[in-house]
């Protein structure tokens, strides 16, 4: 009789690594049962990743960027973007939804690496939808803060505003 033995190493931070949906169930929820998603990649540019940037007023998108659109027949249904970044010292996975105008519909988190005090509840992500990338899109102005949360908070914001910036330019690029 043979006997595997496995060994699973984890620092104290990964340690408190949260996953809550998988990219396929996440897709699920953003599209009705029955649509069309199709997988897309777009290339950007140095001076396209900028102009990114200068409109949302924080970091690049990286230069390759995956998005999933989703139809029924005669129907947009929208853009999901997976944004992956650093809260604190940890990283955190997003599904933002973007509606075909432009607006957030949703936000649905994927894993999280934070300890989980730090996480706002769920409840807190529905104040996105509907949102678009103006000032009132901001920890300061239009989204309520979280205490004990301040730096998901404005990870958060970020990723909905890289987001919404990075749909409007390949909206006008035409690259979708």
């Amino acid at each position: 009789m043979e006997i595997s033995l496995f060994v699973l190493l984890l620092s104290p931070a990964s340690s408190f690594a949260k996953s809550f949906l998988t990219q396929e169930e996440a897709l699920r929820l953003a599209f009705p049962t029955g649509a069309v998603v199709t997988r897309k990649t777009a290339f950007l540019s140095e001076l396209d990743r900028l102009e990114v940037a200068r409109r949302t007023g924080g970091a690049p998108p990286p230069g390759l960027v995956v998005f999933y659109t989703g139809a029924t027949p005669g129907t947009d249904r929208g853009t999901v973007y997976f944004d992956r970044h650093i809260v604190r010292t940890e990283p955190e996975t997003l599904l933002v939804l973007v509606d075909p105008k432009g607006a957030i519909a949703r936000i649905e988190i994927l894993s999280f690496s934070e300890p989980e005090e730090y996480l706002p509840r769920a409840s807190w992500y529905g104040q996105f939808s509907g949102k678009t990338l103006t000032d009132e899109l901001s920890e300061k102005r239009g989204v309520r803060p979280v205490t004990g949360a301040t730096l998901t908070v404005r990870a958060t914001v970020e990723a909905a505003r890289r987001v919404l910036a990075l749909d409007a330019f390949l909206r006008e690029t035409k690259r979708r």
